[in-house]
């Protein structure tokens, strides 16, 4: 058995302490300890990085604080669009999902076009088709509402915005601080396989179909056990033109570098030359992790089996 380790996030952004209720503060982080100790327990019992970071993702995609699942943001329409995504690094095998209405735990889809479909990428309503199709267990659109992402985007719904951001402050705060709000998972298991899995709900007031970065393999999310498992949250523009996950790898397989550093070097120079704002949390086979971001701040948490855990929020002062 060799060391293992789990890693999760829940968006980033202008995430400040000052905008923070106390009550807030300790919903999230209890969410973000809920989801890490249960893909953590699975990683404990012998289970695959696979099994691993499902758990962890729909745990959070469950949770109405954060933009995936239940919680997702609405669209100009008033709907919810969500996409998903996941690889296995083992075998390179992937599978994503983007635009799908009503799936409850969009990872799970995900998972059955990566597992049974042939297909990697499936959008829209064929994807659905394919979630009922697989049984894939949907849900109708009150499971959907949460007051709070409604007024969000009644503000701007008769506008051409959109929102980056899942936010709980008023109209004038609401377009100056940016909130990422993808969840995501990577893990390394007992075997020295890894995994990362993406899911979100977009933008608010998105438009056209717009998809994101989180479902694109090699942008948003990549995993292979040669080099690193990758989940990012940001900007999903800037992070899809940087090809934000893949070049991590590459920066491990072509230039030798850490996991450390090659994530060190994608989020605060590549992407921050193309004022590509966000962050992302790794992994490798050896059960090395890292959480970088270039913003004020992420829900991120982290547990090895060395008994290291880290749960947080903002910039380390």
């Amino acid at each position: 058995m060799q060391p293992f380790s789990i890693v999760i996030h829940g968006g980033a952004g202008t995430i400040l302490k000052s905008d923070m209720t106390p009550e807030l503060e300790k919903a999230y982080l209890n969410g973000l300890e809920a989801a890490l100790l249960l893909g953590f327990s699975a990683l404990e019992k012998g289970e695959s990085a696979i099994n691993a970071i499902i758990s962890a993702i729909k745990l959070l995609e469950d949770n109405i604080l954060f933009n995936a699942g239940r919680g997702a943001v609405f669209t100009k329409k008033g709907v919810q669009e969500m996409d998903a995504a996941i690889m296995d690094g083992k075998t390179l095998a992937a599978g994503s999902v983007a635009g799908v209405r009503n799936v409850m735990n969009p990872i799970d889809l995900a998972n059955e076009v990566m597992m049974h479909s042939n297909h990697v990428f499936l959008s829209g309503k064929g994807a659905n088709d394919y979630a009922i199709k697989q049984g894939v267990k949907l849900m109708p659109d009150e499971y959907f509402f949460s007051k709070f992402r409604y007024d969000q985007w009644k503000e701007i719904r008769d506008s051409d915005s959109y929102s980056l951001d899942h936010t709980h402050q008023d109209l004038a705060e609401f377009f100056k601080d940016k909130k990422f709000g993808t969840v995501g998972a990577v893990a390394c298991d007992q075997f020295g396989n890894i995994a990362a899995a993406t899911s979100t709900g977009g933008m608010t007031n998105k438009k056209y179909g717009r998809i994101g970065d989180s479902p694109i393999i090699g942008a948003g999310t990549y995993a292979n056990n040669n080099t690193c498992a990758i989940s990012c949250t940001g900007h999903g523009e800037l992070f899809i033109r940087a090809v934000a996950a893949y070049d991590v790898s590459a920066l491990i397989e072509y230039k030798g570098l850490s996991l450390q550093d090659a994530m060190n070097f994608v989020v605060h120079d590549k992407l921050k030359k193309i004022n590509g704002e966000g962050g992302m949390i790794g992994i490798d086979a050896q059960a090395n992790t890292a959480m970088v971001f270039n913003s004020a701040g992420m829900y991120r948490a982290m547990k090895h089996s060395n008994g290291t855990q880290e749960i947080s929020i903002y910039k380390a002062s």
